[in-house]
């Protein structure tokens, strides 16, 4: 049977976040039919037990493996059943009216393909919610300064939106899609473990014609983790997924490699000054320069 929308949740051992995102769902959500899938990565926290036992109404795929957030959520795009998905990460809770926003934008443009909406922080401050397409100028540079210098051509939470704004890509804790741009461009490239797989998606469908829209006013809290920063695994696989995605999509690929490759030297020269400076006991340039040496060491091996 078609619903509206396929809200389509990808979990790996975040039960707790789960269960009040399922939760969230069923009490703010009103205004459009809509079926909810789960994807598990192979949890081995009693996930999917919990989410069966509180909402057996749940569509659940069980991965024998972490295959990722791409490849998990093909998944469900695959099997789903809505007019739109709805990608939304386990520790994004929507707001009253928040999925009938991002419904009710793509109903009334039918070039656009991707909404995505306003994320917060639990205090109620803004998360950057919107992703500007890479470019020479801004691995030069810093893309922050370039969102001050040029908020129009970079737009960014630094801006008050009153209205939905066309945008290159958002970010995919809650980013709602059009079934008939995905039939159009595809579904999202498994070479993407995590990281940049939207900003991917996103270039496909604006290649193919379609238009992707921030929605200011559909609000949702993201309780993202703080700690990827100071994880060097987790910054190893976002160097690997941007450098899939700027091979992709840009001919210059090489100079881009250089530009992220010296930026990362320096970042080194510098978070060495700052620990010798603290005599090595200051946590926050001692964890920096652990983080960069293991990314160097990484690049140094070929980038596997």
């Amino acid at each position: 049977m078609q619903v509206d929308v396929s809200i389509i949740i990808v979990n790996w051992n975040t039960k707790d976040l789960l269960l009040k995102c399922v939760d969230t769902i069923y009490t703010e959500v009103k205004g459009a039919s809509f079926e909810i899938w789960l994807v598990d990565n192979a949890s081995i926290d009693g996930s999917v037990e919990a989410l069966a036992q509180a909402f057996p109404e749940v569509k659940t795929i069980q991965n024998s493996e972490n295959f990722g957030f791409a490849a998990a959520n093909n998944k469900a795009l695959r099997q789903m059943n809505g007019k739109y998905a709805l990608l939304l990460n386990t520790d994004a809770f929507v707001t009253t009216g928040a999925v009938e926003k991002l419904f009710g934008l793509l109903e009334k443009k039918p070039a656009a393909a991707i909404a995505g909406a306003q994320l917060l922080n639990m205090d109620d401050s803004k998360q950057n919610s919107i992703a500007n397409f890479p470019t020479l100028l801004t691995a030069i540079t810093n893309e922050s300064l370039m969102q001050i210098l040029l908020p129009a051509k970079f737009p960014s939470k630094r801006s008050n939106y009153k209205e939905p704004i066309k945008v290159d890509s958002v970010i995919g804790a809650c980013m709602m899609v059009r079934k008939e741009a995905m039939d159009a461009a595809g579904i999202l490239d498994e070479d993407f473990f995590f990281f940049f797989e939207e900003t991917d998606w996103a270039k496909r469908m604006r290649s193919n014609g379609w238009e992707v829209f921030h929605v200011p006013d559909a609000l949702v809290y993201h309780a993202q983790g703080q700690s990827a920063a100071a994880n060097p695994d987790s910054r190893i696989m976002f160097y690997r997924s941007r450098y899939i995605y700027l091979k992709k999509w840009h001919k210059l690929f090489a100079l881009f490699f250089l530009v992220f490759f010296v930026r990362l030297l320096v970042n080194i020269l510098l978070a060495t000054v700052g620990a010798i400076l603290t005599i090595g006991i200051a946590k926050g340039p001692r964890t920096k320069l652990f983080v960069y040496l293991k990314i160097a060491a990484w690049h140094f091996k070929g980038c596997p």
